[in-house]
């Protein structure tokens, strides 16, 4: 997980959602976010789009129990570096 990564989806946490940033931390969980499953869709869909990446369903369903923000982050490492145009996907 890189520290850019965790800080955008931390600012899209507070900014669109308003959650407490004492809240989040790399290990606190979706559930733990309070967001109710349509506000975690919303939430995980604003990621994708500040990173212009989609994670596929079956690698990432926000309404499993368990999934922490340092998963989340590390998810978005690995889609933007497989992302046609990046440098990891030129290689």
């Amino acid at each position: 997980m890189t520290r850019p990564t965790f800080a955008a989806i931390s600012s899209v946490l507070v900014e669109k959602f308003k959650v407490d940033a004492a809240k989040i931390e790399p290990a606190t969980t979706l559930e733990q976010l309070g967001l109710d499953s349509l506000a975690l869709m919303e939430f995980v869909f604003a990621v994708e789009d500040r990173f212009d990446v989609r994670i596929p369903e079956e690698r990432l369903d926000p309404r499993q129990a368990g999934v922490t923000l340092e998963q989340l982050a590390l998810l978005i490492d690995e889609a933007v570096a497989v992302r046609p145009g990046s440098d990891a996907a030129a290689a």
